[in-house]
């Protein structure tokens, strides 16, 4: 009770000590108190009867806070203790010129361009969810992987390089600039904090980051320059310019294959170029591939279907879609594919737009006006009968009214190879991974009109 006399002498209210003791009131009856508990026990002042109440809350509110600091306490030595191994993929970009601008320009100027400079690395590494950890100058050291990890890492970044490439290029400054990055995938230990107050960071240990650092080095201005093992995790996804081993890397013991990323390619689908080789054969998915071909029997006899596939990442939902559209192969039918993208997130209609590129045969390299001609003598065919249908809809809206011609067999004159519209059901050949806000087409089966 000694504690409770300590308490209401604190609160000059010591007299009532005899009576809280007499009714064997302490701490932990002193929040089930009430205003008429308090007055049957002898506080017969309105007034010291709302202090006494008024300090119980109070009481109440600091027990609170030091649970709380209680159960969080644990968690603190966390951040000592974050340090671990993983892969991760490293991107190192530098400033071309920067050493002979600082040689001309007044400290001030330079300042304003590496400032324009380190701000549109990082809102474009931003975009593709990459971590800036550490400026150095005109240099800028990102980690892919860590802290937050996906399973395309490697494609983030080399996109990420491409991206920052196009837009340092575009800067508006008092010098004309260009970049140049080198990226490298590897383990490495990551998280052990060095440093202290604003030079604090969080340190990688691994040849990793030395590696991205030497393709750096080598790399042309606006190129970026990767190493085999981030090669490999590409698959096809990217148009790639082989540079032979290089084995002057400095700090690297070995030979190293090295590739020049030039552009995105233009592969419709993500699985069909990360699995450019002979797929192994699906096991125990028996049951969803017949199911998937009754639909299919019913959409050819002209009950509509729509199958919608979905599960956890890596299941093998677009496995399951291959194997349906090879069990396709030798039945007439109109495949159409609409792909979305981590990296499109912000455009609604990537999807639509990507496959009437495809469709149109779009290339790279054309021109505005090559995008609004469609050439007969073409490499690239028109092959999506549906989207050519349509493709007067997207030319009106440019001025061009002319859509590809038919021949007397109902083809589309845009290349021989053709698709000719068949009688029967047009199924969906692919599978689109999006928002649901995303998804605002209507897919019906039947001809198109």
């Amino acid at each position: 009770m000694q504690q409770i006399a300590d308490w209401l002498e604190k609160l000059g209210l010591s007299e009532y000590t005899q009576r809280f003791a007499e009714n064997h009131i302490d701490f932990t009856i002193l929040p089930d108190l009430t205003d008429q508990d308090l007055e049957k026990i002898g506080v017969a002042s309105l007034g010291h009867r709302r202090k006494l109440l008024s300090a119980i809350t109070d009481l109440e509110a600091g027990e609170k806070s030091a649970a709380a600091i209680a159960v969080a306490a644990p968690a603190a030595p966390r951040l000592l203790e974050t340090a671990e191994r993983r892969q991760v993929t490293v991107m190192f970009s530098d400033l071309v010129g920067s050493t002979a601008l600082s040689a001309r320009m007044d400290p001030e100027d330079l300042r304003e361009i590496i400032s324009a400079y380190q701000k549109c690395v990082a809102e474009t590494v931003h975009r593709f969810d990459g971590f800036v950890a550490r400026y150095m100058g005109d240099g800028v050291l990102v980690y892919f992987g860590y802290p937050h990890a996906h399973e395309d890492d490697a494609e983030r970044a080399v996109r990420a390089g491409l991206e920052l490439i196009t837009a340092v290029t575009a800067l508006k400054s008092r010098a004309s600039l260009q970049t140049r990055v080198g990226i490298a995938t590897g383990l490495v230990v990551v998280g052990d904090l060095i440093g202290s107050g604003d030079t604090q960071e969080r340190s990688m240990v691994g040849e990793t980051p030395n590696l991205a650092a030497r393709l750096q080095g080598m790399a042309e201005p606006n190129t970026v320059v990767i190493c085999d093992r981030t090669r490999r995790l590409l698959g096809n996804l990217f148009e790639l310019k082989d540079l032979g081993l290089r084995d002057d890397l400095k700090g690297v013991g070995e030979a190293t294959r090295v590739w020049a990323a030039l552009r995105a390619s233009s592969v419709a689908s993500r699985f069909e170029a990360l699995h450019a080789g002979s797929l192994t054969p699906l096991v125990g998915r028996e049951e969803e591939c017949e199911l998937l071909l009754r639909r299919w029997a019913r959409a050819k006899s002209g009950e509509g279907q729509v199958v919608l596939l979905s599960g956890e990442a890596g299941i093998g939902k677009s496995r399951l879609t291959a194997d349906l559209l090879e069990s396709l192969g030798p039945e007439p039918h109109t495949r159409l594919r609409y792909f979305c993208s981590p990296q499109h997130t912000d455009s609604a209609f990537y999807p639509i737009i990507g496959q009437m590129e495809r469709a149109a045969g779009l290339l790279h390299d054309d021109t505005s006006q090559q995008n609004f001609d469609l050439d007969p003598g073409r490499s690239t065919p028109c092959r999506d009968a549906f989207a050519a249908e349509r493709w007067p809809v997207s030319r009106s809206r440019a001025g061009v009214a002319a859509a590809p011609a038919k021949n007397d067999g109902g083809a589309y004159r845009a290349n021989e190879d053709a698709v000719a519209p068949k009688p029967g059901a047009y199924g969906l050949g692919g599978c689109a991974l999006g928002r649901p806000n995303q998804l605002g087409s209507v897919w019906s089966s039947g001809r198109p009109n």
